[in-house]
């Protein structure tokens, strides 16, 4: 009699909605830098200590995550995960209450709402690898997970900038709007995921074991193999490459012709749609990574977008920031769209978003590829090192402060894609076969 096969389309679509939730909160961080510098007076380097706190977050929640994962599971660490992300989300809102207007608030809920990303991000992408099992198809899945991701990003990014407008006035009430989605988003996701069943593979395949059985202690860990510790080095550097590319973008496209870091002075709207465009072409290219992931390896793939990269980032630093093109986005003073005028490095710049489209699904799939038991714990660990964002997007802006250049800045995400290119070509290969992984 054959055996029924499972249907995994529930799960995989509440994993793809998670994915969604995490961009949407993480990318409330970059527009959220453009009111910190006028509400507050910060530098390029402080307006993004909100990012650094929610990527800092990851450094302090990896591993607890990977733990609570192999304890509860993949529904109940979700489920917590969201609790936690509301609370962070509200307390960025309270900080721009009148009888707060808290700049130590908001970093403080931008930290706690860190919390949340690193334990989704725990749950969804071994998850998904899993369910796809492993390999190209897992990969394949993770890529599809990152459409909705970057769709989500894309809305977030446009839907703040018209919140904005003018970014010499803005304040963090001017947010609001997208404060409460990301807590409707929280509460909706709670609900559906409480009553939804997720499939938990390590506890379902795990062997019984008698009460009297010996716990032998294993020798080995995730941190055995060399092309894990390499992978997780080289996504603590992606984020340099993903998220500092357009956070400076957007930097670069509001600030005065006569701030002490010159940029264009161009309405936050605008500039956010163009910020968005980078977002947009990450969600293209995740689709046509989720199509092309089953037919290509992870190492052809990011071997070819990190090269792609180097050449984009080095274009966007050098072109004349005289010549300029026309581009079209969203004013949200007026609540049109209108063309406006931007140095051509800047679609260099966008065209990374190409790029970085499938580096983290890749990244990953490489990294945990013959892991077997030790894949749970890797994830946390993994997590851990995306604080890269919290270390890297502030060191740019402090190369943009001393340098007064928001293009010399670029060198940080330049460094980081080289060593992407050299993981993909060199790092990935697992050289520790020898190890027992089931």
């Amino acid at each position: 009699m054959g055996q029924t096969k499972k249907s995994y389309v529930l799960p995989i679509a509440m994993m793809f909605a998670l994915f969604a939730m995490i961009a949407f909160v993480t990318n409330l961080c970059s527009p959220m830098a453009v009111i910190v510098k006028n509400q507050f007076g910060a530098s390029n380097f402080a307006s993004q200590l909100g990012n650094a706190a929610n990527f800092i977050a990851y450094a302090v929640m990896g591993i607890p995550s990977g733990i609570l994962l192999k304890r509860f599971g993949y529904k109940k660490t979700a489920l917590l995960a969201i609790i936690v992300g509301f609370v962070g989300v509200f307390l960025q809102y309270m900080s721009g209450w009148d009888s707060i207007q808290s700049f130590w608030v908001y970093l403080i809920g931008a930290f706690i709402a860190g919390f949340c990303m690193c334990m989704l991000n725990c749950v969804v992408n071994p998850m998904l690898n899993t369910l796809g099992g492993g390999g190209n198809k897992g990969n394949q899945l993770i890529q599809f997970g990152g459409v909705l991701n970057s769709f989500s990003a894309v809305f977030v990014t446009i839907l703040m900038g018209s919140l904005i407008g003018d970014a010499t006035k803005a304040t963090i009430g001017d947010a609001n709007p997208a404060l409460f989605i990301a807590l409707a988003i929280f509460a909706v996701a709670f609900v559906v995921l409480l009553i939804s069943r997720i499939p938990e593979p390590e506890q379902e395949s795990a062997p019984a074991k008698s009460a009297n059985e010996p716990k032998i202690k294993d020798k080995h860990s995730a941190f055995s193999f060399r092309h894990f510790n390499l992978g997780i080095l080289a996504i603590f550097l992606y984020m340099g490459v993903e998220v500092g590319t357009p956070t400076y973008l957007l930097q670069y496209l509001t600030s005065a012709p006569d701030a002490a870091t010159p940029g264009i002075g161009m309405d936050a709207g605008i500039a956010a749609t163009m910020a968005a465009m980078y977002w947009l072409l990450m969600l293209v290219g995740r689709l046509l990574g989720g199509i092309l992931a089953g037919k290509f390896s992870s190492k052809a793939l990011i071997s070819c977008v990190a090269s792609i990269s180097i050449v984009l980032v080095l274009i966007g630093m050098f072109a004349p920031s005289d010549i300029m093109v026309t581009a079209f986005g969203f004013n949200g003073s007026e609540g049109s769209f209108v063309a406006a005028k931007v140095p051509v490095g800047i679609f260099a710049l966008i065209l990374v978003g190409l790029c970085t489209s499938v580096m983290w699904g890749g990244i990953f799939n490489m990294a945990v590829e013959g892991l077997g038991k030790y894949t749970a714990i890797a994830s946390g660990a993994f997590m851990t090192m995306v604080c890269g964002g919290g270390i890297l997007i502030p060191l740019q802006g402090w190369i943009a402060d001393i340098t007064h250049s928001f293009q010399t800045s670029y060198i940080v995400v330049v460094l980081c894609a080289a060593y992407i290119l050299f993981y993909a070509l060199v790092g990935s290969k697992n050289v520790n076969k020898d190890i027992v992984t089931k």
